[in-house]
């Protein structure tokens, strides 16, 4: 009978053991950490990382937590960033995020949550705890994702602002994490019923534009993580006569084009004009004639040559062509000593030119 009854017991164990392994419930170490696997933070705010475990009886080895980055590519090993073995803490990550990574409790009591403080936008990725200790082993995977909080939108208004006519509204941020939405409002009443919203572009389009939609319009952008906003001050102005800026626009045009035809004129004129001063000056200078010589100029230059030298009180006339002088006594003279003659009675003839000496002769 006590045979039976101790094979009943065993096969109760036996059904036990089926009937856990069957619910997925584990007898060995097990992460008991519980809540949202995907955690969203503003850029700039911590984020906490629970991982804590309950190891199971048979679990007596050593114990060994592992914290690493999981690699997107499957075919890239996964970086390990932070351990916990031998009741020592390890940090084996970039300088950069070690600085702000810490483990929140004792590791060696159950508790291996992390935290993350001043997240930045490289933060975004996959983390997995992995506790062992022998022969349990478990591990949980949380993924946090860093969004930029939407800088402060400018506000302005497409175009003109004037009475019947189309108005466009614009709101716009330069920085933030996708999805951003827009929206505006008006602050002292509702939007025209004429206004169309695109919460997309951040653009509120009024139509039929009047004096009744004049005030101040609030604009605001959000994404999951904040929102900011400005205000634009719309005003309604009557109608500019169009006829008349266009017909301004087409007589400046005109007169611009009448200025610039004249300068062109202006600079064709000086320039004809130094052209005929430089020939004018050229033709001058190939008529003017050689400087006149004197005619004894030739004589003096031929006696300076044959090494005579004239003498004061003399006078020098040629006796080429005279014939010899007879005297009473019958014989002749060649040369006969005469008075110098009445120069102002001399005959002298015009010079002329001579190319062989450059001078007239």
């Amino acid at each position: 009978m006590e045979s039976v009854w101790s094979r009943l017991r065993a096969g109760g164990q036996v059904l036990l053991v089926l009937s856990l392994m069957h619910t997925g419930i584990s007898l060995g170490l097990v992460v008991t950490s519980s809540g949202p696997q995907t955690l969203k933070r503003a850029q700039g705010q911590s984020v906490t990382l629970g991982c804590t475990y309950s190891p199971g009886p048979a679990d007596i080895g050593g114990l060994d937590i592992e914290w690493s980055k999981v690699s997107p590519d499957v075919t890239h090993k996964d970086q390990l960033v932070l351990s916990f073995t031998g009741d020592q803490e390890y940090q084996l990550g970039p300088p950069e995020l070690m600085s702000r990574m810490r483990f929140v409790g004792n590791p060696a009591n159950g508790d291996a949550t992390v935290e993350i403080s001043a997240l930045i936008a490289s933060d975004t990725a996959t983390y997995q705890c992995k506790v062992k200790k022998t022969p349990g082993i478990d591990s949980r995977k949380l993924t946090v994702v860093v969004l930029v909080r939407p800088a402060v939108p400018k506000c302005w208004v497409e175009g003109g602002e004037e009475k019947g006519g189309v108005v466009s509204l614009r709101c716009q941020t330069n920085q933030g994490s996708a999805p951003l939405t827009y929206s505006w409002s008006k602050q002292d009443g509702s939007l025209p019923p004429t206004a169309t919203l695109n919460s997309q572009t951040g653009e509120l389009l009024i139509r039929n534009h009047s004096e009744s939609f004049t005030g101040r319009y609030v604009c605001v952008v959000k994404n999951e993580v904040g929102q900011e906003q400005c205000v634009y001050t719309l005003h309604a102005y009557n109608p500019v006569n169009k006829a008349g800026v266009i017909a301004g626009a087409v007589i400046g045009a005109l007169l611009l084009l009448l200025l610039l035809l004249l300068l062109i004129w202006l600079i064709i004129c000086c320039c004809h004009r130094r052209r005929y001063e430089k020939e004018v000056a050229n033709d001058i200078r190939e008529d003017v004639a050689a400087p006149a010589s004197r005619p004894t100029s030739r004589v003096s230059s031929m006696r300076s040559i044959m090494g005579y030298h004239t003498h004061s009180g003399l006078f020098y006339s040629s006796v080429r062509n005279s014939a010899p002088r007879r005297t009473p006594s019958g014989s002749t003279s060649q040369h006969t000593a005469s008075p110098p003659p009445d120069t102002a009675s001399v005959y002298k003839p015009p010079l002329t030119y001579d190319s062989r000496y450059g001078y007239p002769v």
